[in-house]
């Protein structure tokens, strides 16, 4: 769906939104390992976040023709130190396509994973009773490293897990903000390793545009079944960029099994 096409219209289009710019990576043989936080002239090109939302309105086209929800629940987490307001567009566009889309209710994800996992699941536990039946999880950032860590805990209460921007492997030693980041979330991706894996349906979205994480360090290597799908938005750009969404929407409404 989301290969690349020998078209020589297709960088402007998909510069526009008006084509996808998203492409499976099934051979991560291919994808080199991290070496360090992203560089100075990444980092400075997430100046250029707004132009990842500016896409949505060539992309309108391809974001109705996604496949409709089924109503399930589905649960969003903030990135680190972001408002739980900055999902909104998302969960607004997941509602609009018949899912159950809440924020994680919590407000501001101040950077504590471990608590954060903690009362997460407890939530979880409370709204997966409430409704019936397991919640999909979609994480941005640090919050993908909470949704991963919880359906780690709870399988039985998560339908699917899809995060983007999300470290995985090295901790804060791989994003631009190590040191206001903290150790918390080095603590938590370290469990991540083969005899402990993620035992739920899981895409990894990353991009080699990101400035905040190394898009190495989202490679997940240990999970067995993880796709990986790469995007080509900055990573505040993430949370409004067609691409992402389309690929959040496809993923929701495939069957878990």
């Amino acid at each position: 769906m989301w290969r690349s096409l020998p078209h020589p219209g297709r960088p402007v289009l998909g510069a526009t939104g008006v084509r996808s710019r998203a492409r499976e990576h099934p051979d991560l043989s291919e994808l080199a390992a991290p070496t360090g936080p992203p560089s100075t002239w990444t980092a400075l090109g997430e100046l250029g976040s707004a132009l990842d939302a500016a896409r949505l309105v060539g992309a309108l086209p391809r974001l109705a023709a996604a496949p409709r929800g089924d109503g399930h629940l589905v649960v969003d987490i903030p990135g680190w130190r972001a408002p739980e307001v900055t999902g909104a567009p998302l969960r607004a566009y997941l509602r609009a396509w018949g899912y159950d889309a809440r924020g994680w209710g919590f407000g501001t994800n101040l950077g504590d994973p471990r608590r954060d996992v903690e009362r997460l699941s407890g939530r979880l536990l409370e709204l997966v009773d409430e409704v019936g039946a397991p919640a999909s999880l979609v994480g941005w950032s640090l919050g993908g490293v909470i949704a991963r860590e919880v359906a780690r805990r709870h399988p039985d209460a998560v339908r699917r897990v899809i995060t983007y921007g999300t470290p995985v492997v090295g901790g804060p030693s791989l994003t631009t903000i190590a040191r206001a980041q903290g150790s918390g979330t080095g603590r938590v991706t370290r469990r991540l390793d083969a005899a402990a894996p993620v035992p739920v349906p899981l895409t990894a979205v990353f991009s080699r545009r990101d400035g905040i994480v190394s898009w190495q360090a989202c490679i997940d290597r240990s999970t067995p079944g993880v796709e990986h799908v790469e995007v080509s938005s900055t990573h505040i750009g993430m949370g409004v960029d067609p691409d992402v969404w389309t690929v959040v929407a496809d993923r929701l409404s495939r069957d878990p099994a």
